[in-house]
């Protein structure tokens, strides 16, 4: 509670309850501003956010946890103790702002800690104090322009300005928060008020301050093929720094941090997450002060970033999520599904069951042509498939990777009548249509690039580096984007496509454009990832009932950014059934099952060489959008014949995978010997748990699986036989053994009665 002096003196606290004071803006308000403490406070559900402002001008960060009623909690900010507030104590004002749990700190003037926003004004000299300058707050939650971001209705906003006069810089912090999700969104605009422009060499998002309590940081990492593993490990002094300089989340990092308590499971134990609704560089990083504290920021990545800002103009930032769970790692994905499927996914397709497809690159790869494309859809129609997913090497003179990206012209000599032709033909199968595209790249052995060499990324006097053969568009220029969008337009335009795989398939390199000032280059990668959306926005707004499938070399842009265009990415280019476990694990930490693209593919399994069970593969995709990539003209009868009833549990489970709240049971990535995950419908009537036996145990009992979710009072039937829910999530249901690895069951849960007979 405070620092005594001396250590030998004895202190006795005296508590008295007293009534609550009464909330200054009304009992219904989510948010409020308590003049008289100069605190303000944020509701969500189960959820407070309290932030004060000191010595009249710091804004600093008091609370972040369980709901609270209001009380004045500014002790929480420790003015009172050494160093004082600077008014009191000009002559420590440096340890002051190296102390004080800052709300959005600043660099240059005493604060040595991480900080959020660095400029570097006309003179070359770096340094802000930004001290509050007002504040608003409004019902509702405006656009960010250009960005993807969270949208609704039920909806309230606190915008704080923060200002620098020397400096000419205003800060306007953004604070939102739903009715019905237990999220706090934050975003950051800074605006030039002075005459002179300046630069603007770190914008980051988000921070969050408080006392370290010895946590544990959660972050996702991986590679290609190996995706969102989950990692934890204890945060001692120093920093943890998760990252992205790729020009894409990545498939190495992913934009997400968590502090947990050291007992935090699924179920139990505080944490503290922040995500990132950004598709391109980032820095999540949480650093453990010489004091104890804990601070954790989140934002663009400030490694080559750097931003003219002229007078008068502003700069927007992406929008970070905040998340506290006083109930362990399950609530906090429960909230981050719920606000994402309500309030970031726009798509048509959000609340609809999508059709399952079938995607020809594993079975033909770049052979193929309008008859075996026919006889594939002929196939898959007669089994129950509902769409054919043309890939990569339709257009140009595309016969392998080296060629033809910019050129998107259909290959006449592979599709005989063209394009139209084989649409119309897959849609008189009863099918659905789609397509692959990789806008954002360029071939050198393309008449793209023979025309235009000067629209690839490129460092002048330098060649730029390949990586599949291919190079990258500057979407910088506005002539490159338009080109792009009208490439893929004319294709949409001329024949019924339903669906679209965009693709892009190497990170950013050789950042530099010939269309960018010598002092604007350090705006190019942000610059760019601006350009993917317009042309995601421009092409979801022409064709609003497009099915838009994001995808990057797998699972490289797997990340909140792109669910506010496309309600589903393409998880990982790796489809074994038993990676993908660890894969889709850590991808429903974070994400709606309905967002994951999931296929059943062919054995040996072209990533890894596995061998695993038909039925196990189709299992393993249940936990996403459904689908195959194989040549279904190939498969055994055997597994031909366990498609139908393959799709037939899709959807099933579709509309409980879409809607449901998912609950992790075990891990296969902990215990090396079995996964489970359960999905509990909103009104608790129905479940179903995934359970995927990986390594048999000879001589081993019968698996005990605790289900999660349920109403206790409730009866509910499992395999003909009838549990109340409290003995089904405390005593646990049995399983049967499963001989033999990689085996796989679906378990079925029906209620019968909402209470006890």
């Amino acid at each position: 509670l405070m620092k005594i002096y001396p250590t030998q003196y004895n202190q006795i606290f005296i508590l008295r309850c007293t009534r609550t004071q009464k909330e200054s803006a009304g009992t219904n308000s989510m948010i409020s501003y308590h003049q008289e403490t100069k605190i303000f406070k944020l509701d969500t559900q189960t959820t407070t956010y309290m932030m004060g402002i000191a010595d009249n001008k710091y804004l600093g960060h008091i609370y972040y946890g369980k709901k609270l009623e209001y009380q004045d909690l500014s002790y929480m900010l420790r003015t009172q103790e050494h160093p004082f507030v600077p008014s009191k104590l000009s002559r420590e004002k440096l340890s002051f702002l190296d102390s004080f749990p800052m709300e959005y700190p600043f660099s240059g003037t005493g604060d040595f800690r991480e900080s959020c926003i660095d400029i570097r004004d006309k003179n070359g000299q770096s340094g802000l104090e930004l001290l509050y300058a007002g504040h608003r707050i409004y019902d509702g939650k405006d656009k960010l322009q250009g960005l993807p971001a969270v949208w609704g209705e039920g909806c309230q906003t606190l915008e704080i300005a923060l200002e620098d006069v020397c400096a000419g810089i205003r800060v306007r912090l953004s604070y939102s928060v739903f009715e019905d999700c237990d999220a706090l969104m934050r975003s950051v605009k800074v605006e030039n008020i002075g005459t002179d422009a300046v630069y603007l060499e770190r914008v980051l998002s988000a921070c969050l301050e408080m006392d370290d309590e010895d946590f544990e940081i959660i972050s996702l990492s991986g590679a290609w093929a190996r995706e969102r593993h989950i990692k934890r490990q204890p945060l001692l002094s120093g920093s943890f720094v998760t990252e992205s300089v790729r020009g894409e989340s990545s498939h190495q990092d992913h934009p997400f941090l968590a502090a947990v308590s050291q007992n935090c499971t699924q179920t139990c134990g505080d944490v503290y997450a922040m995500h990132f609704v950004y598709s391109g560089n980032f820095l999540a990083k949480a650093q453990r002060t010489q004091f104890g504290s804990l601070r954790m920021v989140l934002g663009i990545h400030p490694d080559r970033f750097c931003w003219k800002l002229g007078a008068g103009e502003s700069f927007q930032a992406p929008e970070a999520v905040l998340v506290y769970s006083d109930a362990g790692l399950g609530k906090m994905s429960r909230t981050l599904h719920d606000l994402y499927r309500n309030h970031l996914i726009r798509s048509s397709y959000k609340d609809k069951e999508r059709p399952v497809l079938i995607n020809n690159w594993e079975a033909t790869y770049f052979d193929f042509d309008t008859e075996k494309l026919i006889e594939i859809a002929k196939q898959s129609a007669a089994l129950g498939i509902e769409m054919l997913v043309m890939d990569d090497g339709w257009f140009g003179h595309r016969e392998n990777d080296d060629s033809s990206l910019g050129d998107w012209i259909v290959n006449e000599e592979k599709l005989p009548g063209g394009l139209k032709y084989l649409v119309d033909e897959v849609n008189k199968l009863g099918m659905k249509f789609g397509i692959w595209f990789e806008p954002e790249m360029i071939s050198p052995d393309s008449k793209l690039y023979e025309e235009r060499p000067d629209w690839a990324l490129h460092l002048k006097g330098r060649a730029p580096s390949r990586a599949r053969e291919q190079l990258v568009l500057d979407l910088s220029r506005p002539e490159v984007v338009d080109y792009i969008y009208d490439s893929i337009s004319n294709i949409l335009r001329s024949a019924n496509i339903e669906y679209v795989k965009w693709d892009m398939n190497r990170a950013l390199a050789d950042i530099g454009s010939d269309a960018l000032a010598p002092d604007q280059q350090g705006e190019l990668s942000h610059r760019y990832m601006l350009a993917v959306y317009e042309l995601q926005e421009r092409l979801i707004t022409e064709f609003p009932d497009l099915l838009l499938e994001n995808c990057s070399s797998g699972g490289a842009r797997f990340d909140p950014g792109m669910l506010y265009y496309s309600p589903q990415i393409w998880c990982s280019d790796d489809t074994d059934a038993i990676e993908r476990l660890m894969i889709q694990e850590g991808t429903q930490l974070l994400y709606p099952m309905s967002t994951i693209g999931a296929h059943v593919s062919d054995c040996p399994n072209h990533a890894i060489g596995r061998v695993t069970p038909f039925e196990t593969r189709g299992i393993t995709a249940l936990a996403g959008t459904f689908g195959y990539e194989l040549d279904i003209t190939k498969i055994s009868e055997q597994e031909r014949n366990m498609v139908p009833g393959q799709i037939a549990a899709y959807k099933k489970y579709a509309p409980l995978i879409r809607e449901g709240d998912y609950y992790r049971i075990a891990s296969y990535r902990e215990n090396h010997k079995y996964d489970c995950y359960e999905i509990v419908s909103k009104d608790r009537s129905q479940a179903a748990v995934f359970f995927v036996q990986v390594m048999h145990e000879p001589s081993a009992k019968s698996r005990k699986v605790k289900l999660q979710g349920l109403s206790e009072h409730a009866v509910y039937e499992v395999d003909g036989r009838q549990y109340t829910g409290a003995a089904l999530m405390y005593a646990g249901l049995l399983r049967e053994r499963m001989y033999g690895d990689f085996q796989a069951e679906v378990i079925e849960v029906h209620q019968v009665s909402d209470r006890t007979e």
